[in-house]
């Protein structure tokens, strides 16, 4: 059993009493369950299913996610590193669910690294309309970024702002607005044991202050008749009902919304509170005890009153001249012409979401997809225009299967030798879904996979 610490035992034996707690801590003894959610945008979950490497079973909660079992490993499958499936904490995939983002939405995840619930949210939309995918730390807003790119999502800005800075530039903006707040991590204790170190009240109430100014900042960002979607992974009611009870009694024109609950997901606990408000119980806890999960608290909230609104400007897209190199890849490499605004940032150049405001000075850390770079009278093709479009959008394709060790060569940065005389930019993909670039020439393709990827989670 984890030594867990006597100060979070004894709160938790105080707040549910000893039977409920003895339940609590039982799980801790037990193995953790592992899940992942399948990517809508290149797979469904049947697909996956039937694959013999993955032995899989539905989460009830969440429409695209499935338990694994630990010797499945898949996160060394290249279907991880093609973007099929984000490996993720199975009751963490109740948030998104909860949001109900849809396409032609404009989102936000507040605090969005690593980028589970992004990716979500932006598969939910169908890579339309616009989400805003910000992270205050540059070291996981690159990781965020990463896993954005993995994916294939094309409708997302990654910044790296902090939620000040874009409540200035975002009045009454958003329809929808996820707040997965930073948080004293106690459904972290089984997945990491690392976490109880940094575990004590005093964290708990630091964390709390820091949960309040950044609710603070999401309500002037949330439009009139907009959804605010408030989630923590811990248990402490100072972070999870009470925080909610003082929004509303800061805010009087939030109104909280029932969520629906079902498999275990239970309701949250208003005697836990100072006003212990019926209300409350509309909150939503999932605990280890009553699902395989780790541990989630979802609030749901909807802005009543009218809110003051900045329209801001919408982002202008490059000169044709300016593209005219790009134009002669798009020709020569891709099945069909891509639409929509076309964004340099230096000499990288991006496909803005669609409506895409103009970002000032914010520090954006990914315009939407990014296509590629302008080199001197050539222009090259960025990883993530691989990942983002199905193999049928490729001209020229080198098909690699699962069966064979060609793919393990390819994600290691190795040369691959051609069978077929064909030149140029090629796709590479596993089973039929595209894995990166290659550059043919002379029967051999030059390996074009991003060197900061290579050898990540393989074999």
């Amino acid at each position: 059993m984890l030594s867990l610490p006597e100060a979070f035992r004894t709160k938790i034996t105080t707040m549910m009493g000893a039977e409920e707690a003895a339940l609590f801590f039982e799980t801790y003894q037990q193995n953790r369950a592992v899940g992942l959610r399948v990517n809508p945008l290149k797979v469904t979950g049947e697909q996956l299913m039937e694959r013999p490497e993955f032995h899989l079973q539905p989460i009830p909660f969440c429409q695209t996610g499935y338990y694994y079992e630990e010797h499945d490993l898949p996160g060394k499958h290249p279907f991880h590193q093609a973007g099929l499936y984000y490996i993720q904490e199975p009751s963490a995939m109740f948030v998104a669910e909860t949001l109900g983002a849809e396409p032609g939405d404009h989102v936000l995840d507040l605090c969005a690294a690593p980028g589970g619930k992004s990716t979500q949210i932006a598969a939910s939309m169908q890579n339309s309309g616009l989400l805003i995918s910000n992270e205050p730390y540059p070291k996981r807003a690159k990781a965020l970024s990463e896993n954005i790119e993995r994916m294939g999502i094309t409708n997302t800005v990654v910044t790296n702002e902090t939620p000040e800075r874009l409540a200035h530039y975002f009045p009454g903006y958003f329809d929808k607005i996820l707040v997965d707040a930073p948080c004293s991590g106690e459904g972290m204790f089984r997945k990491d044991p690392d976490a109880m170190q940094y575990w004590s009240p005093d964290h708990v109430a630091d964390c709390a202050r820091l949960q309040a100014q950044i609710l603070d900042q999401a309500y002037l960002m949330l439009r009139s008749g907009g959804v605010l979607v408030y989630s923590t992974c811990t248990f402490s009611p100072e972070e999870d009902e009470q925080m909610i009870e003082q929004l509303l009694e800061k805010y009087p024109d939030l109104e909280l919304l029932p969520i629906e609950k079902s498999f275990g997901v239970a309701d949250g606990r208003p005697q836990w509170t100072r006003s212990k408000q019926d209300e409350l119980s509309k909150t939503a806890r999932l605990w280890p005890h009553h699902l395989q999960g780790e541990g989630h608290f979802v609030a749901k909230l909807l802005k009543k009153s009218e809110t003051e609104s900045r329209r801001n400007k919408t982002a202008v897209s490059a000169k044709p001249s300016e593209l005219s190199d790009f134009q002669q890849f798009e020709k020569a490499v891709l099945a069909k012409k891509l639409d929509g605004i076309f964004h340099f940032s230096g000499n990288q150049l991006f496909l803005l979401p669609f409506d895409c405001p103009d970002f000032g000075k914010l520090k954006v850390i990914r315009f939407g997809l990014h296509l590629g770079e302008q080199k001197k009278n050539r222009f090259e093709p960025n990883h993530a225009l691989a990942l983002a479009l199905p193999s049928s959008a490729f001209q020229q394709q080198l098909a690699l299967h699962y069966t064979e060790n060609q793919w393990d060569s390819y994600l290691r940065g190795e040369t691959l030798p051609l069978t077929d005389n064909i030149k140029g930019w090629t796709v590479v993909t596993i089973d039929g879904f595209p894995l990166g670039w290659g550059k043919a020439a002379g029967g051999i393709l030059k390996n074009f996979y991003p060197k900061g990827l290579r050898r990540r989670g393989l074999k």
